[in-house]
């Protein structure tokens, strides 16, 4: 296993020196952001973000993410072209080093949330989805952290409509496209492609959504007879639905060798279904991490991991659910099980 962290570059107000700090962190999880989606990432981008991230001693092995645009998801207008700049990206990035690649294939709205800092009790502020609460959102007005703002509310709309009609089995078909088209290129140059389920797991304002659960993740998995076609399995994705056994998944994909991207965190689930992002701690959520991370060391996990969100805590502000503290303190946490996982089986 090897930990690693998100950083969002060099404007992200967690630095790499902040990062290369925490022990037993190997490298950064990160992206060159200043790109439109659908585009081909410059070369001195890339190489200049990995100058960065080496000067500390951090490795920069992994990108989160390559987005996938709107027309490749829909199959519509330029997606082809598209299609042919994603490939390209994979090109650059492998030349540059990159191992893995984790992306999504979300309809429009990457992840969703009805607040971004909801008071604890403990004082924290934690990323929160109340059902009720997502259920009076407008859609075409919502703005979050990571999405695309360039839309317009009657673009917003079309969009959304544009996902109802495709459905799916539509857009399972644009998914199967998509991969087909890009696998050859990602096995030419050893890069491993993990997909990161739906967040939540579950269709929000009626738009389709498929990488949610066991039965789908398998149907995902036979699209391509190819270990480098895999997952970035997200405990808090799959793990605030009641109906996926997170740890059984985790031994099951692992086994197969098609994990190739971990996030851990915990969500501490409310009885209508809802879930409030907590801290890593067991006890402080629903998930056993302890018994997520012994399904990853007994299957010989040798993958990459990250402490996926975390809270704001001890006055800290910044990125909604990455902020430094609480995930270092998470990535401690695990480590520590890691290590005591470690000299048990000596």
């Amino acid at each position: 296993m090897k930990m690693t962290f998100r950083w969002y570059g060099p404007d992200d107000p967690v630095t790499l020196d902040n990062i290369r700090q925490i022990p037993g962190m190997t490298g950064v999880v990160t992206a060159v952001y200043s790109v439109p989606v659908g585009e081909v990432w410059p070369e001195e981008e890339i190489l200049k973000l990995k100058a960065q991230v080496e000067a500390k001693g951090l490795e920069m092995e992994v990108i989160e993410s390559v987005p996938v645009h709107e027309d490749i998801k829909l199959r519509r207008g330029n997606y082809q072209q598209y299609i042919e700049n994603y490939k390209e990206n994979i090109r650059r990035l492998a030349k540059a080093g990159v191992k893995c690649i984790c992306y999504n294939f979300m309809p429009v709205f990457d992840w969703t949330r009805s607040q971004l800092d909801r008071e604890l009790p403990d004082g924290s502020n934690a990323l929160v989805y109340y059902k009720e609460h997502v259920a009076q959102m407008d859609p075409t007005k919502l703005a979050l952290p990571g999405w695309d703002s360039s839309y317009s509310t009657e673009e917003m709309a079309e969009l959304i409509q544009a996902y109802k009609d495709l459905g799916e089995e539509g857009l399972w078909e644009n998914l199967a496209y998509f991969i087909n088209e890009i696998m050859p290129t990602a096995i030419e140059f050893d890069v491993n492609m993990g997909i990161h389920p739906d967040d939540p797991p579950w269709s929000i304002f009626g738009i389709p959504r498929i990488i949610t659960c066991e039965e789908n993740i398998d149907r995902f998995l036979g699209l391509y007879d190819d270990k480098h076609h895999g997952l970035t399995l997200c405990s808090g994705s799959l793990g605030c639905a009641t109906f996926n056994n997170y740890a059984e998944m985790v031994k099951k994909y692992a086994a197969m060798g098609r994990i190739h991207f971990a996030h851990v965190r915990n969500v501490k689930i409310l009885e209508d279904g809802s879930f409030e992002e907590s801290a890593h701690y067991s006890p402080c959520g629903s998930l056993d991490i302890v018994e997520i991370l012994k399904a990853y060391h007994d299957a010989g996990f040798e993958g990459y991991l990250r402490p996926d969100h975390g809270r704001m805590i001890w006055g800290e502000t910044g990125k909604p659910g990455y902020g430094l503290y609480d995930r270092a303190l998470g990535a401690m946490y695990m480590t520590g099980i890691w290590e005591t996982l470690d000299k048990l089986d000596k």
